[in-house]
């Protein structure tokens, strides 16, 4: 064969190796083919995952779980936005107990995380710190190089902002995985709203339930502290709060006392208070609305009412009824605990305002029942008044006729001790019919702090002191010497218990206008010890003299012991507001 006849091996060679190119790229568009099926296969198992089930944080965490394993990050996270546009509820996954604890405080929206909140498209960077709107972490955060941010949209709404970061191996994050991870942020858009209508219509009959049951109770008439505890309860179950506490106004309106609390600290809050002016809860007391704040970064001012609790985010409402405002209820959370959302603040203003109105009524029931009693007491009053004490005067009078009359001494001494009897009867009616017209006041009139004085001694003697009051005790005994007047009862009865052992206590309270006020104790007892401790004793002189007195203590000639306080009584006394 010649050599024109043999084949050229350059010409061979060229065919062979187009084949082989043909054969790689097929190859490589089969690995294609399939990773793409593969990955839409996971796509369709992770839209199937995250939709298998209602409740909203188990949900958001499935979400975040399955964008991680699509593209492989080792790092995300899932923000959401709450109605005023701030980064609401953060949350991480990826993280262990001890680095999230490590982190100095979450992400508040700025930096990349604001960039994607102010301009919700999917946003991919290969390494985070060359963006200019880059912040940096704060301490403790683990470090974090390639970002891939992709909006979660329920309906025309952006929900949040799914996170991820450190793809497997250093690599960067390509089309194909925001492609992946949009389309499966559409698909969970649809599974969300599902899970926040179930969660808003479970919620919501919780908040009705609770409405209902404090309701009841406040108008069947149970107790108000003990409603006002209930509340607490139910709050912080509905809320997931570490300590819910409701403060009220006191009597002088300037000051809110903590009256109920339930969760951590509770022991510790109730029963602290607070100005009204130029704190955190009278804030809150005075507005239409509910105050957040965050007791960790020292913001919304004074709080005396949470010190020392270790709380952050706190959320305080007005309870509000009518024109009237009730008090105020105080949520809080752990220091790094993310904060109340805000639909949480207005589900609770409306359940407050309902909680209020509730607490009105029952006022107002109580008033009127209290009115009832008191028309009951006015007309027994009268009656003792009118009928009572003047046909016992018409009785003793018609005795003292017939004294001079009866020659025997003896029965004329009966008579006449009858008299007396009925004298004494006709005293003690009237303060009774004194006390009957007083008893649901503020109890600061003299004579009602009197018989305040003498009938807590009733169960320390064992009997209740006989009790004597004469003259114009109210209009001549200022507010000042009326305190003085009740020390020295308190003294005297309680010498009486302690040392006396008598069957019988006498006290007498006599004020002349423009005379003396006088404070007499007798009792039927063993008498004053010779060599005993007089500390009471020279007690009670001191405080006669400080107001120009004297005090005087002896033994009785029948046996006992007679105390005499006497001391200039204050003309015109102001009455006690």
């Amino acid at each position: 064969m010649s050599d024109d006849a043999r084949p050229d091996p350059a010409r061979t060679m060229v065919p062979q190796m187009r084949l082989d190119q043909l054969l790689a790229e097929l190859q490589n568009r089969l690995g294609s083919v399939a990773s793409a099926r593969g990955r839409v296969h996971s796509l369709l198992n992770a839209v199937v995952l995250i939709g298998s089930g209602l409740d909203l944080e188990t949900l958001l965490r499935r979400l975040v779980g399955a964008a991680m394993d699509l593209v492989d990050a080792r790092y995300g996270a899932l923000g959401v936005i709450g109605a005023s546009g701030e980064l609401e509820r953060f949350i991480p996954v990826g993280l262990d107990d001890g680095e999230i604890a490590a982190i100095d405080h979450w992400p508040e929206g700025l930096g990349i995380l604001g960039v994607l909140m102010k301009h919700p498209q999917p946003l991919r960077l290969r390494d985070i710190g060359e963006h200019p709107e880059s912040r940096g972490f704060p301490p403790g955060h683990p470090p974090m190089r390639g970002f891939l941010g992709v909006p979660v949209r329920v309906r025309d709404e952006v929900f949040g902002n799914l996170y991820l970061t450190e793809k497997a191996g250093g690599a960067d994050f390509d089309e194909d995985d925001e492609a992946v991870v949009a389309a499966l942020a559409t698909a969970a858009g649809v599974a969300v709203e599902n899970a926040r209508l179930y969660e808003g219509s479970l919620e919501r009959e919780r908040w009705l339930s609770a409405s209902d049951e404090i309701t009841t109770r406040l108008l069947t008439g149970d107790d108000i502290d003990d409603v006002l505890r209930l509340l607490a309860e139910r709050v912080r179950a509905i809320t997931g709060a570490d300590l819910v506490a409701v403060a009220a106004p006191q009597a002088s309106g300037g000051t809110l006392a903590v009256r109920a609390a339930d969760g951590h600290g509770a022991g510790v809050v109730r029963g602290r208070t607070a100005a009204v002016h130029g704190t955190l809860a009278g804030r809150a007391f005075r507005s239409d609305a509910p105050v957040s704040a965050d007791m960790a970064r020292g913001d919304g001012g004074p709080s005396p009412l949470l010190e020392g609790l270790g709380l952050g985010p706190v959320l305080l409402a007005p309870l509000t009824g009518g024109e009237d405002a009730h008090g105020v209820l105080i949520l809080g959370r752990r220091a790094g605990a993310p904060p109340f959302p805000s639909a949480a603040a207005r589900t609770l203003h409306t359940f407050l305002g309902h909680a209020a109105l509730a607490l009105e009524l029952a006022k107002a029931r109580g008033r009127a029942e209290r009115l009832s009693v008191l028309e009951d007491r006015d007309r027994i009053a009268r009656d003792l008044h009118d009928v009572v004490i003047q046909r016992m005067f018409a009785v003793a009078l018609s005795l003292m006729g017939c004294v001079d009359r009866i020659s025997a001494p003896e029965p004329a001494r009966r008579v006449q001790q009858a008299v007396d009897d009925l004298d004494d009867t006709i005293r003690q009616t009237r303060s009774t019919v004194f006390e009957l017209r007083h008893a649901d006041e503020e109890r600061l009139w003299p004579r009602a702090r009197i018989l305040d004085a003498v009938g807590a001694a009733t169960d320390h003697l064992g009997f209740p002191p006989a009790l004597r009051l004469e003259g114009p005790i109210d209009g001549t005994v200022s507010d000042e010497l009326c305190e003085e007047v009740v020390a020295v009862l308190n003294e005297a009865l309680s010498n009486a218990a302690r040392h006396a052992r008598a069957s019988c206590v006498d006290v007498e309270v006599h004020a002349v206008v423009g005379g003396d006020l006088t404070v007499e104790v007798r009792d039927d007892g063993v008498g004053l010890p010779e060599d005993g401790r007089r500390s009471g004793l020279d007690n009670l002189a001191e405080r006669a003299a400080r107001h120009g007195g004297a005090f005087t203590a002896h033994r009785r000639p029948e046996g006992g012991t007679r105390l005499v306080w006497r001391v200039p009584a204050s003309e015109a006394a102001d009455a006690p507001h």
